[in-house]
């Protein structure tokens, strides 16, 4: 699949400083805030630092060292806000998937029982 990166999607203004955040933790290659419409007590979103558009975007074009800086800022984020009892994590991938931003994101819900994710 080919990847077009959209830098004026907002995620990639927030990364410029253009919008701002409430930062939860930031690292070389990530940074995790809090979603402007929590869906939970704790909902955070963690995006890397890169111009990735999906999951499966980062997966396959990031670097080693992007990839463990993103999930130390995942594991920082549930260390932070103090998910120790568990959490969900969340990454919506295009069209099917519900993507709403076009820059790779994982969402970090918790703080209380949750439900299932799916039903039917």
């Amino acid at each position: 699949m080919e990847y077009a990166y959209d830098d004026q999607n907002i995620f990639a203004k927030i990364l410029r400083g253009e919008i701002p955040n409430k930062t939860v933790y930031e690292n070389d290659h990530a940074l995790a805030f809090d979603d402007i419409a929590p869906q939970a007590p704790v909902h955070v979103l963690v995006i890397p630092k890169g111009p990735y558009m999906s999951l499966d975007h980062f997966a396959r074009d990031a670097s080693a060292a992007e990839h463990h800086g993103f999930m130390q800022a995942v594991a920082e984020v549930c260390r932070i806000t103090g998910l120790e009892a568990g959490f969900r994590g969340i990454s919506n991938t295009r069209t099917h998937g519900i993507q709403d931003v076009p820059h790779y994101h994982m969402h970090i819900l918790g703080g209380r029982q949750l439900g299932r994710m799916l039903s039917d």
